[in-house]
């Protein structure tokens, strides 16, 4: 097994988990189990809640090249403390065959780890949005004085030594030249052209690219406008383009954006990665085709798409909501959430491998003073008593800060609190996409599609439903593609 170790810092003054710290614990963890590390990913003074960060990027590109099989981390949040992020990265890094594990939470490999795993991620993102709010306040006070509060400098700008946006007299004209162009009814790609023809460039030497100059065209900054989260402040920033002007180009892009044209649609598959033909047990994904009835999106056997298996694609929408129903099913089932609750309760205990042993220095210390106390009540004192004492005070001292520190890091959960935890997931909006997905990812390992019925399995043990199809229906008349439709009755055994 080959590994890599990713380890992050937040800030220069946080000492807590410094790298070389991180850098030791994850060596420790991964000689102990037989795990050859071949490289180090470092991001310093970089936060987990982006993915901005440059190592970490850099790790995630290696991983296409399968030299590893493991990122080793010292703990969850070194990773990240988005949840979104963690899972999309976290899904790359499962398709290119490699595991994210970390060194200071020994989480099951057993698949009721993924809920605890999902669990600690919510607490991590909790910790971050926490802390947050206090470095907002500071922004705040920064946009209530039109002040940069860090960000893309736009194109025509720069910032002055009073940390306030400037006229850059190079570029402005450009700008104007941009909105006037597009006013005068040309296209957004022929003003790109020009620009590139004039070889004008970014502060950066980039070209002038389309995103670029959709983004210009729609900047109120250039109109005088300071923004910043609720707050905006008119006639905050000097002004490069007329009010009436910046007008025009708003009423023809909206004019434009009326327009018929035709998009390839942009649309999640929910189930990627946990779908899987009945038939062949290859892994079935999200396709996107157009017939006389519009755009369809379903799942296809990838061996189908070879034509080597003969397995139907299936809609893509009925069986994302039929894998969410099934999920929170579980929810409502107490005795499940009542068998959760006790392994997760379980499972907490080989969380931190050291706090067992510190608590064990702790009792023998303090066996120790106690035996030293009864010497003294029994008159048996020499010279080096007092001083031996005072040394088993001292590390009794210190052992119970360092018990602290370790329960702070990893508080132990009591059962009310992990049910809780488990009870949130009824709270989640699955009318959007991110409730949806957090909810199957949580609780849905794997689903096999089948002629005649549907398996899935859930991420705790013998946690398997079968779904029976008693009637298979077909789309519409005049589609184009042969898809399983909802079952007009289901039928339910373990």
């Amino acid at each position: 097994m080959k590994a890599v170790i990713y380890a992050r810092y937040s800030s220069d003054s946080q000492r807590e988990a410094s790298i070389e710290g991180q850098l030791r614990e994850c060596m420790e963890y991964a000689e102990k189990n037989g795990i050859t590390v071949i490289a180090n990913y470092i991001d310093r003074a970089l936060t987990a809640t982006s993915d901005n960060r440059p190592d970490f990027q850099r790790m995630i590109k290696d991983s296409y090249k399968r030299c590893f099989d493991m990122v080793i981390v010292w703990k969850l949040d070194r990773f990240s403390r988005d949840r979104y992020d963690s899972a999309h990265y976290k899904h790359i890094l499962k398709k290119n065959g490699v595991k994210v594990v970390s060194a200071k939470e020994n989480i099951s490999d057993g698949p009721e780890g993924i809920i605890l795993e999902s669990m600690l991620e919510g607490m991590a993102e909790y910790y971050s949005a926490e802390l947050s709010v206090k470095v907002k306040r500071g922004l705040k006070e920064n946009a209530l004085k039109a002040k940069v509060n860090g960000g893309q400098i736009p194109f025509g700008y720069y910032i002055d030594e009073n940390q306030k946006l400037a006229v850059d007299e190079t570029l402005a004209p450009i700008v104007l030249e941009a909105f006037t162009m597009y006013a005068d009814g040309y296209l957004i790609k022929d003003i790109v052209k020009r620009f590139n023809e004039k070889g004008v460039v970014t502060k950066y030497g980039k070209k002038i690219s389309y995103n670029m100059v959709q983004y210009m065209l729609t900047n109120r900054k250039y109109i005088g406008e300071y923004r910043y989260n609720d707050i905006v402040i008119p006639d905050a920033v000097p002004v490069i383009v007329s009010k009436d002007l910046f007008e025009r180009v708003r009423r023809r892009m909206e004019k434009n954006a009326r327009a018929p044209a035709r998009h390839k649609a942009e649309d999640d598959y929910l189930l990627t990665t946990k779908l899987f033909c009945g038939r062949c047990g290859a892994m079935m994904v999200g396709e996107t085709g157009t017939g006389r009835n519009g755009v369809h999106r379903y799942y296809k056997c990838v061996n189908a798409k070879k034509h080597t298996c003969g397995k139907k694609a299936v809609q893509k929408l009925w069986i994302e909501d039929l894998a969410v129903r099934k999920a929170m099913d579980i929810l409502h089932d107490e005795t499940v959430v009542d068998y959760l609750t006790e392994r997760i309760y379980e499972l907490q205990s080989d969380e931190n491998p050291r706090l067992p042993r510190l608590k064990e220095q702790m009792a023998e210390v303090e066996n120790k003073i106690q035996n030293i106390i009864k010497a003294i009540e029994q008159g048996i004192i020499f010279d080096s008593t007092k001083e031996r004492l005072a040394e088993l005070e001292q590390e009794k001292s210190e052992l119970d800060l360092t018990i602290v520190q370790e329960q702070i890091k990893k508080p132990f959960l009591t059962k009310e609190q992990i049910r809780f935890g488990i009870e949130k997931f009824k709270q989640l909006d699955i009318s959007t996409k991110e409730g949806k997905q957090r909810l199957i990812d949580g609780f849905i390992n794997a689903i096999y599609l089948y002629d005649d019925k549907i398996t899935f399995t859930f991420n705790y043990k013998d946690g398997t439903k079968t779904v029976f199809l008693s009637e298979v229906n077909c789309p519409p008349s005049g589609s184009d593609l042969k898809c399983l439709a909802a079952p007009e009755s289901d039928i339910y055994a373990k």
